[in-house]
């Protein structure tokens, strides 16, 4: 090809729809393009990948072109996506795939079929190695769905579509995002892009890197908002699969300028939903040594399954973990979410916080049988009563189930302090692959 041919071949890419979404992404709309050339039969490769900085953050990214053959999966595209893998390995680099594609290359046969694997094998190796973000802007059908969610986190448009079946059933985003598949849904292309640079800062850049001090402006928390808004950072809550799972909320945000993971579950028994959602949470934070805050409050699990899930999370993470009782911590909520079974670093808790072995109505059933000999409508008051007599949180710190017990305006700064004395934890776990729970 002649210096003229090469220009005018850059320039054409430079027009497709990938190449814009790259230039959106990265910073100032500049990034070093990869393979940029690589050909795919009779079109370039379905696929556009750059290196770069979007929001100050070095990454990795590529973008599925639907202006090459819409975007399908080719064994060209796969190559040109596994130097990106390749890349991020060697550079301990985020990687940002932009997925929207028609398909695969069924021309391509079983060569397809190696390439979709070789991605996804790529991908799993390097799971837990660097963070991983996914997101999908239109069409993301079949075997490429199976690449999409093996991401850490998997952002959506609300238009776009995902699914494995490639009759496209139960690939409504809303579905996905209900059922803990999409983690963040986007309102369009832009909003996504936006969603990607609002995460990035959460993330350090590797599994060695260290994490933490992403963000310089330490804002006051929010007084209005719930107990983590008003002791976290201002501004800084991230939420994570907010559609999913009713009585857990899993978060990125700040606490004095510090990066870290929060769980915080809301009353009630944890489901099966909730409990993955929490474990999924933990060991993402675990992997990448981010301190897990918990802020529990729950009476149990519907399941014994859901516990033991939550609770090897926990367990297995090595990574600090404080645990902050702010209501009740009932039986297995107490020992999966701050007890021993989380082997938790610090556990606090508010004033008020109930702490049992089993529902406080049991323990009155059976220890003070005679105090329920009252009317209906007055048992609540005295079941409250005796909880606050008997399973206070001052009664569990005097027993060493509690470090401490602290105001909810004093919380800000002992959590920041724990932090800092947990920063540089170092803890020596058996010789295994994995465990198997």
């Amino acid at each position: 090809m002649s210096i003229e041919s090469i220009a005018q071949a850059k320039a054409s890419i430079s027009e497709t729809a990938a190449y814009k979404t790259l230039t959106a992404f990265f910073d100032d709309g500049e990034f070093t393009p990869i393979a940029n050339l690589a050909k795919s039969k009779d079109t370039y490769a379905e696929v556009v990948a750059g290196h770069g900085y979007a929001g100050e953050n070095e990454v990795l990214a590529f973008a599925q072109n639907p202006d090459f053959c819409g975007g399908a999966m080719s064994k060209a595209q796969a190559d040109k996506i596994k130097k990106v893998y390749d890349l991020a390995k060697m550079r301990g680099l985020p990687i940002v795939g932009f997925y929207n594609s028609k398909g695969g290359r069924l021309d391509e046969g079983y060569a397809l079929l190696n390439g979709y694997g070789e991605v996804l094998n790529a991908a799993s190796k390097l799971s837990g190695v660097v963070p991983q973000v996914s997101v999908v802007l239109g069409d993301c059908i079949g075997t490429g769905a199976l690449n999409a969610v093996s991401a850490d986190f998997v952002i959506a448009t609300k238009d776009s579509r995902l699914a494995l079946d490639t009759t496209g059933k139960n690939s409504d985003i809303d579905y996905n995002a209900k059922n803990g598949i999409v983690n963040v849904v986007a309102e369009d292309e832009s909003d996504a892009i936006e969603k990607v640079k609002e995460l990035l800062p959460y993330l350090p850049e590797n599994n060695i890197s260290s994490s933490g001090w992403g963000f310089e402006n330490e804002l006051e928390p929010d007084t209005e908002g719930c107990v983590v808004r008003r002791t976290v950072d201002g501004d800084s809550v991230y939420k994570i699969s907010k559609e999913y799972g009713d009585n857990a909320k899993t978060i990125f945000a700040t606490i004095k300028s510090d990066i870290v993971g929060i769980v915080r579950t809301t009353g009630g028994k944890l489901t099966a939903d909730d409990a993955n959602k929490i474990s999924k949470h933990v060991r993402f934070c675990d992997a990448f040594s981010i301190p897990v805050v918990t802020f529990v409050d729950a009476d149990g699990f519907d399941d014994i399954k859901s516990a033991a899930k939550v609770s090897s999370a926990y367990a297995e993470a090595t990574t600090a973990k404080i645990s902050v009782v702010t209501g009740k911590a009932v039986g297995s909520a107490y020992i999966a979410l701050a007890g021993a079974g989380a082997n938790a670093d610090m556990v606090y808790a508010l004033p008020d916080a109930v702490i049992s072995p089993i529902n406080p109505e049991a323990v009155v059933l059976i220890n003070e049988p005679d105090l329920l000999n009252v009317p209906v409508a007055e048992q609540a008051a005295v079941v409250e009563q005796y909880a606050k007599e008997n399973l206070s949180a001052e009664n569990a710190a005097a027993q060493c189930y509690v470090d401490d017990v602290v105001a909810e305006n004093e919380l800000r700064d002992a959590l920041s302090s724990a932090i800092q004395m947990l920063w540089f934890k170092r803890v020596k776990t058996e010789a295994k692959k994995h465990g198997t729970i």
